[in-house]
């Protein structure tokens, strides 16, 4: 079953090199793993909202302007956490997006992550579409079936094959960004307190990590929410701290961040059969990042390279807008994510490092 599982990985690389740049770059082991899936927002979409009714898109210039292929629907100008991360485990190509996933192709991983999603559903409606987590779940459910037909129909060999891939989820931003603290479009500020809002959150989101262990997933990477209250579109909004950032924001945050860990604890502890999930605290490595900012080689780290207004974070990027020109110093591409070297360093933090990752690195979680 085992040979088979390899036999098929093999074939599918062999179409994947031959159809698509850069295989020649592959590390000569070929990748640590034999799939990485993975499951978020606007931080790590890569094209899966292009073809939605949303204002949560990045298809068009100057997104990807560092970016080999261009613009591809990336909220950053070069690679996003993941495209760092997959890199680091030796994929000699970027996981595509689901929504032109196909065939062989969805052997070595999908992307399903869409812009301005949540845990919830109704989370970043004020945007347009989008698919939520459970939406990507279901996704990815679809994207079993289509597997188990590349298997044969060889249940055994699938279940072996998806408990060696990586499972990356980043949810939970926009659950606070685009729907608690926007009290004019959403009623969950007034129907929850902070700490039962993360309780149901957190209730919502076990339900849904539950659901991929029982599709196949094993090999789990969750990652904290990180401290939104101090990204550029909320800079550009609130003044009334030393620090700058909106403390409010975060202190909901850490609520959520605080329960995610417990979950993890749980799951590992015999909740989820057979499940080895590592805790990514993107909070602590965002904060750490823009407090050394200057140490990381980082002159600009409380604006975005491009967008408008106070802290270039009022509007976002717009289409065609001229960015800063050395995007290497900023932290912040726009008024919501990360710089391509941002997110290269967060991706190398938490890969062969322990500074972030709970109870083992990335790096450890692959060679399981």
């Amino acid at each position: 079953m085992e040979t088979l599982g390899e036999l098929v990985l093999l074939v599918s690389l062999i179409i994947v090199c031959f159809s698509a740049r850069g295989c020649s770059q592959a590390q000569p082991q070929g990748p640590q793993v034999p799939c990485f899936f993975i499951f978020g927002d606007s931080l790590v979409d890569n094209g899966n909202n292009n073809g939605m009714v949303t204002l949560s898109r990045a298809n068009y210039r100057p997104y990807g302007i560092d970016f080999s292929q261009g613009t591809t629907g990336r909220f950053t100008n070069g690679r996003t956490f993941v495209d760092a991360l997959a890199q680091l485990m030796g994929f000699p190509q970027y996981i595509p997006p689901y929504s032109r996933a196909r065939g062989p192709e969805l052997l070595r991983g999908v992307n399903y992550a869409s812009g301005a999603s949540g845990i919830r559903d109704e989370t970043g409606d004020n945007l347009g579409d989008h698919t939520s987590m459970n939406g990507q779940v279901a996704n990815f459910a679809n994207t079993v079936v289509q597997m188990r037909r590349l298997f044969r129909g060889d249940t055994n060999a699938l279940t072996s094959y998806l408990s060696k891939c990586i499972f990356y989820c980043g949810l939970g931003s926009n659950d606070y960004l685009n729907n608690y603290f926007m009290p004019n479009f959403y009623t969950t500020s007034s129907d929850f307190t902070a700490k039962a809002y993360a309780a149901a959150l957190i209730q919502d989101y076990t339900r849904q990590l539950t659901q991929l262990h029982s599709l196949g997933g094993r090999k789990v990477i969750v990652t904290a929410v990180g401290p939104i209250g101090c990204i550029p579109y909320q800079l550009a909004r609130y003044h009334s701290n030393s620090t700058g950032c909106n403390e409010t924001i975060n202190k909901a945050i850490v609520l959520f961040n605080t329960e995610l860990r417990k979950v993890v604890d749980r799951f590992n502890g015999g909740q989820l059969q057979g499940a080895k999930f590592v805790y990514l605290d993107s909070y602590k490595s965002s904060t750490d990042l823009y407090k050394n900012g200057t140490a990381n080689g980082f002159e600009v780290i409380d604006k975005g390279c491009c967008g408008v207004g106070r802290n270039n974070g009022q509007i976002t990027c717009l289409p065609l807008q001229q960015p800063c020109t050395d995007r290497r110093k900023y932290l912040f591409w726009d008024a919501f994510h990360p710089t391509d070297q941002a997110n290269i360093m967060f991706a190398q933090a938490s890969y062969g490092s322990q500074s972030y990752t709970y109870p083992i690195n990335i790096q450890k979680l692959a060679s399981l």
